[in-house]
């Protein structure tokens, strides 16, 4: 019999917070739920899977692949609850929920600086942290037998034993709206994110830049391309790169990145024509160049001050990572930019937006990144810190008066992805056909289509 679930989380659990509540679920229903340790961290931190239920067919849920995204662990506390709740999900499904509780518990730790609020655009981003692009567990840029990270090995093995048939990523947009992405259609899938959306008031990211050149299935809802090999400056900007999304395909699993929003912009679901969508164009594209040539100059003012600050190469390889690609993101769209590789799709308001915010963002982690740093140093004798705070604030006012960007509750989102986790689960499980091995006939005959024509 369902006994009294946990007090419901209205902010985003820390790392601490996610295994003690595990552990007090597993408490509660020793019979259903188990909880085990995959794997560990590279600073010592336990990952934990938490299963519930007994079936033979194998579901995986993998919370905090980014350092900076700490909704899915609200989310899979809740998926563990509903599971134990609903025999439908277990018994009836004859399915086992596995729930990864956190895959970058270092990084996550890093960004206790603002998880437990108040939630402001300026707080975030002055204590966001997200590592560079090497060190972020769900890329393969050199292929799964080369994977370096512990986390990575522990998911790999972990697919490997499960052999899922369903697996879900959990990510969060800081600021925009809601998507998924997709290893392999879900028939019914558009619609049904349709309405847990309109119910839970979260606008949906009709032309999200991840999926920029990606196929749509549907509204919000895109077919991630195959895997193909690229430079790190497209690694950086491409989805589409090796990654541990694809590689429990070998044992028919069809993956869901389901993506939701911390600040919601209602204009990324606004399918209207621009009036001028070159002008719109041309005005990100040179917002993003000059942002980065200010970030640049501040840099090479601070770099010389940071050469003995501990750990001050951990934060200063997602800056790198940033400066490197933004100019390229700039040249991409801008309609000025001659002989493109591959024609831009329709530019509605909605792809407008997501761009116009998708640009703001790297500059804003990256000014976030380094105000931290000059922080830590204790010192600012080139005097960056007062022009950081003032950009930050001056570009956090246009995301939030400019773009229209407004908090959704910690609950929200959850709730929004887990009914997502949910509908995805049930249609793989009614569409099961698996999905072209490697060697097999079909397997990566779709083009890999590069997103931002690097």
């Amino acid at each position: 019999m369902w006994r009294c679930a946990l007090p419901p989380l209205l902010r985003y659990p820390t790392v601490d917070e996610l295994a003690a509540r595990a552990a007090a679920l597993v408490a509660r229903h020793p019979r259903d739920a188990r909880l085990r340790r995959v794997g560990t961290s590279r600073a010592g931190t336990p990952l934990w899977l938490l299963s519930v239920g007994h079936g033979a067919r194998q579901a995986l849920v993998v919370a905090g692949p980014h350092a900076n995204e700490p909704v899915g662990g609200a989310t899979v506390l809740r998926l563990a609850e509903r599971a134990l709740a609903d025999p439908r999900l277990t018994e009836g499904a004859d399915a086992t929920w596995n729930l990864l509780l956190c895959l970058d518990p270092d990084g996550l730790r890093r960004n206790e600086g603002w998880l437990s609020g108040p939630y402001s655009l300026g707080r975030h981003f002055r204590h966001f942290f997200r590592p560079g692009f090497l060190e972020q567990p769900e890329w393969l840029p050199d292929g799964a037998a080369a994977a370096v990270l512990p986390e990575t090995r522990a998911l790999l093995r972990l697919q490997d034993e499960l052999k899922p048939f369903f697996q879900c990523s959990l990510h969060g947009v800081d600021v925009g709206g809601a998507f998924v992405e997709l290893t392999r259609d879900l028939p019914g899938l558009a619609q049904r994110v349709a309405h847990a959306a309109a119910r839970l008031g979260i606008p949906r990211e009709l032309g999200p830049y991840d999926a920029l050149y990606w196929p749509g299935l549907g509204p919000a809802v895109h077919l991630i391309p195959p895997p193909h090999r690229g430079d790190l400056a497209a690694a950086i900007t491409e989805a589409a790169v090796e990654s541990t999304w694809f590689h429990p395909q070998r044992h028919g699993t069809v993956t869901a990145i389901v993506e939701a929003p911390m600040w919601g912009v209602p204009a990324v679901e606004d399918g209207t024509r621009p009036d001028d969508p070159d002008a719109a164009l041309r005005a990100v594209s040179t917002a993003l160049r000059h942002d980065t040539r200010v970030l640049e100059r501040l840099l090479a003012r601070v770099r010389p001050r940071l050469a003995g600050l501990p750990d001050a190469a951990r934060l200063l390889a997602p800056v790198d990572d940033y400066l490197l690609v933004c100019p390229g993101l700039a040249d991409a769209w801008d309609p000025r930019t001659p002989a493109p590789v591959r024609p831009r799709p329709p530019l509605r308001r909605a792809r407008l937006t997501a761009l116009r915010i998708a640009g703001r963002r790297r500059a804003l982690r990256t000014a976030g990144l380094l105000h931290q740093l000059v922080t830590a140093s204790g010192d600012d004798p080139a005097g960056a810190l007062p022009e950081l705070d003032r950009l930050i604030d001056t570009w956090c006012a246009d995301y939030h008066d400019g773009c229209g960007a407004r908090w959704s509750p910690v609950a929200r989102q959850a709730e929004y992805q887990t009914r997502v986790v949910r509908a995805a689960f049930e249609l793989a499980a009614r569409h099961g056909a698996p999905y072209p091995r490697p060697g097999e006939p079909g397997w990566g005959t779709q083009a890999a289509v590069p997103m931002h024509r690097e």
